[in-house]
C-alpha cells in the first residue's frame, strides 16, 4: 500500500528539520518526559525547585538530563506546564517556574507544554485523565517543541510518550523509547485527532489491535496502542533492565501482552532493543543522608549501622540489643508483585528457629497486606520481635542504615531500587533471583571476596527461607570477616549504583545510534 502524501505542512517542516541537521556538530537531543525531579541549575535559576514526581521515572530522566548538561550536550527537555507544581512566589511578585527560567536561559532549553489539564494539578497522573492529559502533552510536543527544536534524537518514555517515536519516523528523526512500566492506552485515531494532533500525517506508523486496511476504514474503530506504537516506531528500545526485557521477549511474565512480547521480540532479533538499569536517588548515601542522625561509610560502618539499629529498635518498640540480626522490609505490601505472603510463611519460624540470636524484622510498609503481618505478631506475641508500621520517609532511610538484610521476594521487578540502596548503607538483600534483582545482586562469597547477597531461585516461601538461614549462617561469621565483606559491598555499591552510571550508558546508546558524538569532550 503506497503511503499517503504528507500535507504540505508537514513536507515543509520535514525538508527543514533535514537540512537543518546538515553540518552540524554536537546534535540536538530531546528528552521528552511526563515527570522529573529537578533540572540542572544552568537550565535556570529555579530549575531544580521544577518538580513534578509519580515514581522513578522522574530520577531518571533528572539524572539523565543534568549528566547530559554536564557534560556539554546540546539537550532539550519537554515535560507538561503543572503551574501549581511549579508556581513560586517571590515579595510582590508571583510567577511561574517556566517564566523565570525562560529569562535565565540564552536559549530555551526546556520546553513546558501548555494546556488547562496541566495547569491546576497538584499530582501528575488521574486514572480518569490520563489518556487526554497524553494526549495535550504529545500534541504540544509534536507542534511545538519539535519544529522548535528541530533534534536529531528524541528519548522518549512510556506509554504517555507513545505516539512520538510514529512522528518521528515520518520526520526522519531518531528516537529511543524507553520502556519503565508496562501500561498502556488505547483510543481510536479520531479521539486522537480531535485533541489536536493530526494523526493522518503518521497513522502508518502507529500500532492498532488489528491490521489497519486504510485510514478511513481505520480511524473510527481500530484503536491505537500507546505503549506498542512507542516500540514499534521507535528506532531503538530499552527497558530498565536487561534481564527482565529478556523475561518479557521469552514469555515469562503473564500480565505482559503478547502483542507487547512479540513487538520487543522483534525489536530484541533485529539488534534494536537493550537494557539499562535506573538508579537510586543521590540521597541514599549513609555519609550524607538528612533523614540519618548518625553517618557512616564504608570504614566506619560497624559503628555507625550499631548505632542507627539502636535508634530504630527505639522508635518502633523492638527490644533494644544492637548484637540481634535485624532483617528489614522496605518495599510496598503488594502480594501480585512484592511477595509478602512468603515472609508471613515463614515469619513465625524464623523467630523461633533463632530465637537464641534475637533476629528482629522491622517492616515499614503500606499496603492491606500489613494485616497478615499484625495478626502474626498478636497470635504468637513477637512485639518486641517484629514491628510493622506504615511507610515514612524518614524510617525507611533509618531501616536501610540500621539493618543487617533486606528482605525483596519480589515476583517480578523491572528494574527494583531497594536491591540497590541496600548495599549502599551495608544491608544485604535477601531477594528473589528475577529481571532487574538479577543484574544486580550476586551471591556473597566471602572467601572470594565478591558478592552482594543472597538469592533464591524458586518463588516459594521454602526458596525464601533458604537464603534467610543463608543470610543468618553469614551474621554468626566471625565481625572481622563479616565487616570486611560488608565494608567492600559498600565500596562496590557506592560506584555502580549511582546517577552518572546510568546517564553514560544512554549517552553511550546515544551515540551508537547517532553514530557520532553527543558531548562537548567527543567534539
Amino acid at each position: 500500500m503506497a503511503e499517503p502524501a504528507l500535507a504540505p505542512d508537514s513536507r515543509e517542516q520535514a525538508h527543514d528539520i533535514a537540512s537543518t541537521k546538515k553540518g552540524r556538530g554536537r546534535p540536538r537531543i530531546l528528552v521528552v518526559t511526563p515527570e522529573i525531579t529537578y533540572l540542572p541549575e544552568g537550565m535556570g535559576n529555579l530549575a531544580q525547585r521544577m518538580s513534578a514526581k509519580a515514581g522513578g521515572l522522574a530520577d531518571v530522566s533528572a539524572s539523565l538530563v543534568n549528566a547530559l548538561h554536564a557534560q556539554g550536550a546540546r539537550v532539550h527537555v519537554a515535560l507538561p506546564n503543572y503551574r501549581r507544581l511549579f508556581r513560586f512566589e517571590v515579595p510582590g511578585v508571583l510567577q511561574t517556574g517556566f517564566e523565570r527560567v525562560n529569562r535565565a536561559l540564552p536559549e530555551q532549553q526546556v520546553h513546558l507544554a501548555e494546556d488547562r489539564l496541566f495547569y491546576h494539578r497538584d499530582y501528575i497522573y488521574s486514572p480518569h485523565e490520563n489518556v487526554n492529559l497524553s494526549l495535550a502533552f504529545q500534541r504540544e510536543v509534536i507542534n511545538h517543541t519539535i519544529p522548535q527544536v528541530r533534534p536529531d534524537l528524541i528519548h522518549c518514555n512510556d506509554w504517555m510518550t507513545g505516539l512520538i517515536p510514529a512522528v518521528t519516523r515520518r520526520l526522519g528523526i531518531k528516537s529511543l523509547f524507553t520502556v519503565h512500566n508496562i501500561h498502556t492506552e488505547k483510543v481510536p485515531l479520531a479521539h486522537i485527532e480531535d485533541r489536536g494532533i493530526d494523526a493522518a500525517d503518521f497513522w502508518q506508523h502507529c500500532y492498532y489491535l488489528r491490521p489497519p486496511y486504510n485510514y478511513e476504514e481505520t480511524r473510527d474503530h481500530n484503536p491505537v496502542d500507546f505503549l506498542a506504537t512507542g516500540i514499534f516506531a521507535s528506532d531503538h528500545v530499552n527497558s530498565v533492565s536487561p534481564t527482565f526485557l529478556s523475561e518479557v521477549v521469552d514469555g515469562r511474565h503473564d500480565f505482559v501482552p503478547g502483542h507487547i512480547c512479540h513487538e520487543l521480540w522483534e525489536k530484541c532479533h533485529a539488534g534494536c532493543a537493550s537494557g539499562i538499569l535506573n538508579a537510586p536517588d543521590s540521597s541514599f548515601a549513609p555519609q550524607t543522608d538528612p533523614y540519618l542522625d548518625v553517618h557512616f561509610g564504608p570504614e566506619g560502618h560497624p559503628e555507625g549501622k550499631r548505632d542507627c539499629k539502636v535508634r530504630l529498635q527505639e522508635s518502633l518498640g523492638l527490644k533494644v540489643n544492637p548484637r540481634a540480626p535485624l532483617l528489614f522490609w522496605p518495599s510496598r505490601l503488594d502480594p501480585v508483585q512484592k511477595g509478602p505472603q512468603l515472609l508471613t510463611d515463614i515469619l513465625y519460624r524464623i523467630c523461633a528457629d533463632y530465637h537464641d540470636l534475637g533476629v528482629q524484622v522491622a517492616v515499614v510498609a503500606s499496603g492491606e497486606f500489613q494485616r497478615h503481618f499484625r495478626d502474626i505478631v498478636a497470635r504468637h506475641g513477637l512485639h518486641h520481635r517484629v514491628a510493622v508500621t506504615d511507610f515514612s520517609e524518614a524510617l525507611s532511610h533509618l531501616g536501610y542504615a540500621a539493618a543487617d538484610f533486606m528482605i525483596m521476594p519480589s515476583l517480578f521487578e523491572p528494574c527494583g531500587l531497594p536491591q540497590m540502596v541496600s548495599p549502599k548503607y551495608g544491608t544485604l538483600p535477601v531477594a528473589h533471583d528475577t529481571g532487574g534483582i538479577h543484574d544486580t545482586v550476586e551471591p556473597l562469597r566471602p572467601e572470594l571476596d565478591c558478592g552482594n547477597g543472597f538469592l533464591f531461585e524458586h518463588f516459594t516461601s521454602a526458596g525464601l527461607r533458604w537464603a534467610v538461614d543463608e543470610a543468618l549462617r553469614f551474621y554468626c561469621e566471625p565481625d572481622g570477616v563479616r565487616f570486611r565483606q560488608v565494608g567492600r559491598v559498600m565500596r562496590e555499591a557506592a560506584m555502580r549504583f549511582n546517577h552518572a552510571a546510568t546517564a553514560a550508558a544512554y549517552i553511550a546508546l546515544y551515540e551508537r545510534m547517532l553514530e557520532r558524538p553527543v558531548t562537548a569532550e567527543g567534539t
